[in-house]
């Protein structure tokens, strides 16, 4: 037996309709004195229409209209359907009935929502009571729409626009099933802008604590929606503080999964390229460096798309001054965060950050005296920023020194990736330099000259240089430019101070302390490496002798040997060495460059 619909509810008694209404009003009328119940099977898939107890003094009305969306029928009446509906009734207009059909079938399975939604829709036209909810709130709108019922569509539009944010953000997040419909009636944009609106309110008048508990709400949107929700906010002039704590709430909760345990795999590269795309622009909202060298090094060990990692590349150098040397050497590990691997994202990250500062520093060097004067605390600001930044990663190349795989040129790009002239004192790169030399005892001297060719020795304090002069590792040259530095700027401060008064005396004095010492450590040096050069020529003799005692041996067991030449040479190796034509001119030759 097919199901039938009736009313819930007595209506109101209207005024005498006009007389070309009549027929339309009486079919009406008919049909509202054979009221009946209606209810919905939450156990079945297809609505389930019941009549009333009441049904013994009421006739029932056959139905006139069937509306087929995929699997359901909707069995209606067009005398209720056709005045508030507009499909509907220009169905009517263009149909032609006859006496025998007089039944008009309509195939809605296009309709946004499907049967659901239009049984909201129906209910509506019908006049029964059901309510709207952040649930139902897109599709009823998107029905509307369909259907062409304006009164509904401006009861869902007055839902929205009072929903709170929780049901805002559901609303938003249920446009993302009814897409592109959606989005031509431009629902997802106001669901978004009133998701913006809640976050903007919140942000200003906290109505629950923490102030930030809204944040958590957004994570249930998709990427897409989320992007949304960061125009509206932009256009709504929210404080970038607001922006930015949003996206990083929403990427590290949307990302727990992956930030966790970053691997190569196509689910978890798609989401974080989508999330990425999802972020604020850094000059808008600029996000903590803290968490974009986590999302960097997702990226990297996920081996996402090169826009998304040259993206987050950007992101980080904007605020490099605020990273540490633990957020950079995050981003140079491996995915099991065991080995450095990704040294070449931290070097371009840090040139990066140079060119931002050079660009900087050009274009707010034009301009006149009050321009430069108004720029004047920006360029101290980058400035130390610059310097801050090469402190860090002179702290980060002596953590990667230790690194026994970590290739020359590896470290010769991370720590040369700052100007040699952004660091006052290259003492912090000295120490970086002198830890790689020393988990890397194998290099020959050409290599350690390379490593060595990121410092500039005229830079070092008397102390780094002092040290430097007895360390070992280092090339010979880097040890006596030096020392000889000393040298050249007391001449420098003697050519320019003058020959009258007392401070001729005092630079005299100074420079002779100086001098002396510059040439105690000269000769210092000089000792070191004679010292050297003589324990390796003893090394190679002993070598040599052992040689000519093994073969000596051999021989005894032919013939007698003569021991004069073995003792001739043990005399000589005891006795006094004729001076080294080496060390002759070792000692004859200055310490300079």
């Amino acid at each position: 037996m097919p199901p039938l619909w009736v009313l819930l509810s007595q209506p109101d008694p209207d005024p005498p309709p006009p007389p070309c209404e009549q027929s339309v009003r009486a079919a009406a009328s008919g049909m509202a004195a054979s009221a009946m119940d209606y209810r919905s099977s939450t156990s079945k898939a297809q609505p389930h229409w019941v009549s009333s107890s009441s049904s013994s003094s009421h006739q029932d009305i056959p139905a006139d209209l069937t509306i087929r969306i995929a699997d359901t029928v909707f069995p209606l009446h067009k005398a209720v359907m056709a005045p508030k509906c507009g499909y509907i009734r220009r169905a009517v207009a263009q149909d032609t009935p006859t006496a025998a059909e007089p039944h008009l079938d309509l195939d809605l399975s296009a309709l946004p929502g499907g049967a659901d939604a239009f049984d909201k829709a129906a209910r509506y036209c019908y006049g029964a009571n059901f309510e709207i909810t952040a649930r139902n709130a897109a599709a009823l709108r998107c029905a509307a729409a369909f259907l062409d019922v304006p009164e509904l569509a401006r009861s869902v539009d007055e839902f929205l626009a009072q929903a709170a944010l929780p049901a805002a953000v559901a609303v938003l997040r249920a446009c993302e099933g009814l897409l592109p419909a959606a989005e031509e009636l431009g629902l997802a944009r106001r669901a978004a802008d009133a998701v913006a609106l809640r976050v903007c309110n919140e942000a200003l008048f906290p109505t629950r604590a923490p102030p930030g508990w809204w944040a958590p709400e957004l994570a249930a949107l998709a990427p897409a929606s989320f992007r949304r929700v960061v125009t509206a906010l932009r256009c709504r002039r929210a404080a970038p503080e607001v922006v930015a704590g949003a996206a990083s709430a929403y990427a590290e909760l949307v990302l727990a999964e992956v930030l966790a345990e970053p691997r190569d795999c196509a689910d978890q590269r798609a989401l974080l390229e989508s999330v990425v795309a999802a972020l604020p622009d850094a000059a808008d909202a600029p996000i903590a460096a803290a968490f974009l060298c986590r999302l960097l090094h997702a990226a990297v060990n996920t081996e996402a798309s090169a826009s998304t990692c040259r993206d987050l590349e950007l992101r980080v150098a904007a605020v490099l001054d605020q990273a540490t040397v633990e957020d950079l050497l995050g981003v140079a590990l491996d995915g099991a965060r065991e080995r450095v691997r990704n040294t070449d994202t931290v070097r371009r990250v840090v040139a990066a950050f140079v060119e931002r500062h050079r660009r900087a520093a050009s274009e707010g060097g034009g301009g006149g005296r009050g321009r430069r004067a108004s720029l004047s605390s920006g360029a101290e600001d980058a400035s130390g920023a610059l310097e801050k930044v090469a402190r860090t990663v002179d702290d980060l190349a002596a953590e990667m020194a230790t690194e026994e795989s970590l290739p020359v040129s590896k470290f010769v790009g991370v720590a040369g990736s700052v100007p040699k002239d952004a660091r006052a004192s290259h003492d912090c790169l000295y120490r970086a330099v002198d830890v790689y030399l020393k988990a890397h005892p194998a290099l020959d001297e050409m290599e350690r000259e390379k490593v060595c060719s990121v410092m500039d020795p005229l830079r070092l304090s008397y102390q780094a240089r002092l040290h430097a002069s007895q360390n070992k590792r280092l090339p010979l040259q880097a040890m006596l430019s030096a020392l000889y530095y000393d040298q050249l700027k007391l001449r420098s401060a003697t050519a320019a101070q003058g020959c009258d008064g007392a401070g001729w005396e005092d630079t005299l004095a100074a420079a002779g302390k100086a001098r002396a010492q510059a040439m105690a450590d000269a000769s210092l040096a000089r000792e070191n490496e004679a010292l050297r050069a003589e324990l390796a020529r003893m090394r190679a003799y002993l070598s040599g002798m052992q040689v000519q005692h093994s073969k000596g041996r051999e021989g005894s067991r032919l013939s007698s040997p003569s021991r004069a030449p073995a003792k001739k040479k043990k005399a000589r190796f005891l006795g006094a060495r004729p001076a080294s034509p080496m060390m002759d001119a070792t000692a004859a030759t200055p310490c300079m460059w």
